[in-house]
């Protein structure tokens, strides 16, 4: 009978540590999206690579859209549709992108996903805390992983579960900017030659 007690102290302890790890964790992200969905727009560098493919450049962020620029492509997303530019064939594909395939051009997709349907669980990683997200149903995105700067807040690298595969982002040089909306949409007059692919 002392056992079971005994168990069952540690079972409603653990759950009680567990609750407050999640508090935790969330409020370490609740103050990184905060910084990151700043109303003027931000910017940072970036390096990507998963076992088929790897890309580095810059990305610009304000809410929910994105502009990345790379050596090979530039990408536009202003809400709804995404152009992508590939400069070796001067052609533009034009999109309307799922969680997934978004999250797979935006490291910073996390700031719009983790607040529904992931539980999270958070450990200390030198002078970092690194944040463990699991869906707790079906998601494009089941797990990530998001190490958290102590002394900025801002993410510094993010891990993504997609398809079965791993996708790892290194984040830096994250600077605050003001960026107008514009920005986040392709402009066709900058690339008159250009053969725009209607994909939606």
């Amino acid at each position: 009978m002392k056992k079971l007690i005994l168990l069952s102290l540690c079972l409603l302890v653990s759950l009680a540590l567990f609750s407050q790890n999640e508090k935790e964790a969330r409020k370490v992200l609740d103050k990184a999206s905060s910084i990151i969905c700043s109303r003027s727009g931000a910017k940072a560098q970036f390096s990507a690579y998963s076992s088929k493919y790897k890309a580095s450049g810059s990305i610009a962020i304000k809410g929910n859209k994105f502009q990345i620029t790379t050596p090979q492509a530039m990408v536009w997303y202003n809400g709804k549709t995404q152009w992508s530019y590939m400069k070796q064939n001067n052609e533009v594909n034009v999109s309307t992108p799922d969680a997934s395939q978004r999250a797979r051009m935006n490291p910073y997709v996390f700031v719009n996903v983790y607040k529904k349907g992931y539980k999270m669980s958070m450990k200390n990683v030198g002078n970092s805390k690194e944040i463990h997200l699991t869906a707790t149903g079906k998601s494009a995105i089941p797990q990530m992983y998001i190490i958290v700067d102590n002394k900025t807040s801002v993410p510094s690298h993010v891990k993504m579960l997609m398809n079965g595969s791993w996708t790892s982002v290194v984040i830096s040089n994250f600077t605050r900017a003001n960026i107008s909306d514009a920005y986040f949409s392709f402009n066709a007059k900058d690339f008159p030659k250009a053969e725009i692919v209607d994909l939606r």
